[in-house]
């Protein structure tokens, strides 16, 4: 990048020294051109020295328009040496990154994807133990502290009814 900077910034200078050579060039030209046509008597002569001006400037300008394009030119070559002789670091460069950035976006969407699965599996087997300890309180199996003694229809406390003196509402 740095090559290519220097090229372009070597170019440039080129590119506004010839507008100044040519602008003041042609600014002499028409000073020149300015006072012959002021010192003339007749407008003929005035006319004629209008014209002597013109033809020079105009090869002035056609001279510049091939100074320019031999610029372009010569600056178009200087890019295309310093690309190519950059061209396959670059590349090698661009290689590595991009298998880089593809390296880590597998890892993260890899290590996204197993973060959500985790306490997906811890809830899962919560609900796996609850539904087991519920099956083992509806069995009745001793030893189980979340199953009252007395098996699971065992209701006997302050708040316990009797099912022979429950009465159906209405009645």
């Amino acid at each position: 990048m740095n090559e290519l900077s220097q090229t372009m910034s070597r170019s440039l200078q080129q590119v506004f020294q010839l507008n100044m050579q040519i602008g003041q060039t042609l600014i002499e030209e028409a000073s020149g051109t300015a006072q012959r046509m002021l010192t003339t008597e007749r407008p003929d002569d005035a006319l004629a020295a209008a014209s002597s001006g013109a033809q020079p400037a105009t090869d002035k300008l056609r001279a510049y328009k091939q100074q320019l394009a031999q610029l372009a030119a010569t600056t178009q070559v200087d890019l295309a040496g310093v690309t190519e002789q950059h061209a396959q670091q670059a590349s090698r460069t661009a290689r590595a990154l991009a298998d880089e950035v593809a390296r880590t976006t597998a890892e993260d969407t890899e290590k996204n994807l197993r973060q959500p699965e985790e306490p997906r599996q811890d809830a899962r087997a919560a609900f796996k133990q609850d539904a087991q300890r519920g099956a083992e309180a509806a069995a009745g199996k001793p030893g189980d502290p979340s199953v009252p003694a007395g098996g699971p229809g065992n209701m006997k406390g302050p708040n316990a009814q009797d099912s022979k003196n429950v009465q159906a509402p209405g009645r």
